[in-house]
């Protein structure tokens, strides 16, 4: 399985921070968020990984070059126009993912998660989506789990707990395959994720071990105070 990492967005809840330095660079104990993930997956067997860039996308290359000092190959995908949004990109890397089912991994999130301990796709979905208990500042959440599929909440007020997306997910190409014609169009991922849900076609879980999205300077200060041993 390949894994692709997104590292294309610009990061403006990170402001100043993120004025020189692209987000997945920001460090954790002196090493870039982005480093924890790849050492991770290669630690999984996941050694194929496509990383997508466009905020100073070169600091990304520069410090990770080919990946071979981590025993990883890694492969580049630049968004040269601007950044396409979280399934923009991942349309615009398409080619260098392959045929087969890819992990995808959100370059601004710091978890303890196990990827050796990834899902296999039922033949009839297109996607499972790893689901976390709702931080602070995202309390409504994004989702519901029903009977190990993913629900939207509109349709599911009284159907439980709700939970918010990890930014971990399994996919198989063909659950973007639809919108590859488009080129290299802006496009967010949620409308795509809700459309899935509502037709059944994502299964889901809980995200085990620990997990922060680090999107402000608050929570990257927080994390570097709590983590004792990474």
């Amino acid at each position: 399985m390949k894994a692709m990492i997104l590292a294309a967005g610009r990061g403006e809840r990170m402001k100043p921070l993120t004025d020189t330095c692209p987000k997945p660079m920001l460090t954790v104990h002196g090493r870039p968020l982005i480093e924890y993930h790849i050492r991770r997956l290669v630690a999984a067997g996941i050694t194929e990984i496509v990383i997508n860039h466009a905020w100073l996308g070169q600091q990304i290359t520069n410090y990770l070059g080919d990946g071979s000092r981590w025993h990883a190959d890694i492969r580049y995908s630049a968004e040269t126009g601007g950044a396409l949004e979280t399934a923009g990109g991942i349309v615009n890397a398409l080619p260098l993912l392959g045929p087969e089912a890819f992990l995808l991994v959100n370059g601004d999130v710091f978890t303890s998660f196990d990827f050796r301990q990834l899902p296999s796709l039922e033949k009839e979905h297109l996607a499972h989506l790893f689901l976390v208990a709702n931080p602070e500042h995202h309390p409504g959440g994004d989702f519901v789990i029903t009977e190990g599929m993913l629900d939207n909440l509109s349709e599911n007020k009284e159907a439980g707990q709700s939970y918010t997306y990890s930014g971990i997910a399994v996919f198989k190409p063909a659950f973007f395959r639809q919108q590859a014609g488009q080129g290299k169009a802006v496009m967010p991922l949620g409308p795509l994720l809700r459309a899935g849900a509502a037709q059944q076609r994502i299964s889901a879980g809980i995200l085990p071990g620990s997990w922060t999205d680090v999107g402000t300077p608050e929570r990257l200060a927080r994390l570097n105070r709590e983590v004792r041993a990474v």
